[in-house]
């Protein structure tokens, strides 16, 4: 077995999906007997939307959810305002997706599951994993019942209490984002319309929320409680807690789901490999669910670890590739990490800053950008959509597991696409995660690129490199 993946969370599977299009043999090992059951990160931004273009979901996920709805605030059992949950981005040839979509985990988590079969990827359930060893040739994952498997790379993505990062003895640094005490939970409800994010908040910032869920029954109950309040996630707990909040009654609230509590936090993993193990998801980051960014991110992981270790395990590129997922995606988890505990006091609006379409590797050893003077997109950002003068949509050109040669001349056999004028004049390699790799003026320097990342190795697409 090629790659390990414990844990079929959302980054679990994603990465499951990536790598199964890739060829590469991996198995996602679950420590439940099932997929998780609640709504908890609900939010899709559009930035992990084109993710899921491209690994071909997004379909599926649209039908699965819907849009957010916007939020009433209620006083006394009366309406007082209505506002919209976010600022509205601006949609444009390069951003195709700007609002937020609103599924419930587990559609989102039943989505992947079954594009992850449709590949032929594996999913073994009931496997609780206990610890790891590794050696100069792989890991040998242990499990709860006495069995090992033995990989070339593991995945941790087994969540924010994850095993296999203290196995490895991986710390997390991190601190409390708010004392009071919080919980989620999936509800049938009577006497709320569900076209709007009903919102009961005290005088003290304490109280309750109802979501309609979108593409399901449920309501999605997200309370903030006063410090030292005993949490009772039982259905009789959960009706007085929104009785006593809101003008409903307890039969008002006629069925539960899933419920559960926490504390927002927000940390992050000391590191996010050890030799052969990589940390993904919550296992390296945890944060406040303020501002739908910690599934978002988690995803974004799985994205940009797929190519790599596909790249590496096919020796189209050296393993020192592999060094790039933590040089790129630790920094962008500190910094999403800030921007949830920011959302979560108030302090930043929902909008521009959390739809994920910014996020970029300029900095990473991985953006090459050798033109004196260049234009709107430079090498490390996302790679915009758009369509060239031939008529060809970016995204369209970008879907699949290749890299992505813009410009009008061949290299190397490979024949690539003009670019779009919208990105300024230049030679472009877009990465198969859709960041530009490696800009240029003509296409001098680019093969000694493409030798250190693997981009012109075997199984490019006919229009890729």
């Amino acid at each position: 077995m090629d790659v390990a993946v414990v844990g079929a969370g959302p980054t679990g599977l994603a990465l499951g999906i990536d790598l199964a299009r890739r060829g590469v043999d991996a198995l996602v090992v679950e420590a439940g007997e099932k997929l998780f059951p609640g709504s908890r990160g609900k939010g899709i931004q559009p930035r992990t939307q084109e993710v899921f273009d491209d690994l071909g979901v997004l379909g599926a996920m649209r039908a699965a959810g819907g849009p957010y709805p916007p939020q009433r605030f209620w006083k006394n059992g009366e309406p007082l305002e209505t506002k919209p949950m976010f600022d509205a981005v601006a949609a444009d040839e390069g951003t195709p997706y700007t609002e937020p979509l609103m599924v419930a985990q587990w559609r989102t988590q039943e989505v992947l599951y079954a594009r992850l079969r449709e590949l032929g990827g594996r999913v073994e359930f009931g496997r609780a994993v206990t610890g790891l060893d590794q050696d100069a040739r792989g890991v040998t994952v242990r499990f709860a019942d006495g069995t090992t498997a033995r990989a070339r790379y593991a995945v941790a993505a087994d969540g924010g209490r994850s095993t296999v990062r203290r196995a490895v003895g991986v710390g997390m640094t991190g601190e409390p984002v708010d004392p009071s005490p919080f919980l989620v939970a999936d509800l049938r409800v009577r006497g709320l319309d569900r076209d709007h994010w009903h919102t009961f908040i005290g005088d003290d910032g304490h109280g309750v929320a109802l979501c309609p869920l979108a593409g399901t029954d449920d309501f999605q109950l997200g309370a903030r409680l006063p410090e030292g309040t005993e949490v009772d996630l039982s259905l009789e707990g959960l009706r007085r807690l929104v009785t006593t909040y809101s003008h409903l009654d307890a039969a008002d609230i006629t069925g539960l789901r899933w419920a559960s509590d926490f504390r927002p936090r927000a940390a992050l993993a000391d590191r996010f490999r050890v030799g052969r193990v990589f940390l993904a998801g919550d296992a390296a980051h945890v944060h406040s669910p303020a501002g739908g960014q910690g599934l978002n991110t988690s995803v974004q992981d799985a994205y940009n670890l797929g190519w790599k270790l596909a790249a590496v395990l096919t020796d189209r590129a050296p393993e020192a590739l592999l060094d790039t997922y933590e040089e790129e995606r630790r920094p962008n988890a500190a910094a999403v990490l800030g921007l949830s505990t920011r959302v979560h006091h108030g302090e930043v609006r929902r909008g521009a800053a959390t739809v994920q379409l910014g996020i970029g590797y300029r900095q990473s050893s991985l953006a090459e950008e050798t033109r004196a003077n260049p234009g709107p997109v430079r090498a490390g950002d996302r790679a915009p959509d758009g369509r060239n003068a031939d008529g060809v949509r970016m995204f369209d050109a970008f879907r699949g597991p290749h890299w992505t040669l813009l410009t009008p001349e061949p290299v190397d056999g490979v024949r690539g696409l003009p670019a779009p004028r919208s990105y300024g004049p230049g030679v472009f390699l877009v990465r198969p995660d859709g960041y530009v790799g490696w800009a240029g003026e003509t296409t001098a320097g680019l093969r000694t690129y493409a030798a250190r990342t693997g981009a012109f190795g075997v199984g490019a697409g006919a229009d890729a490199a």
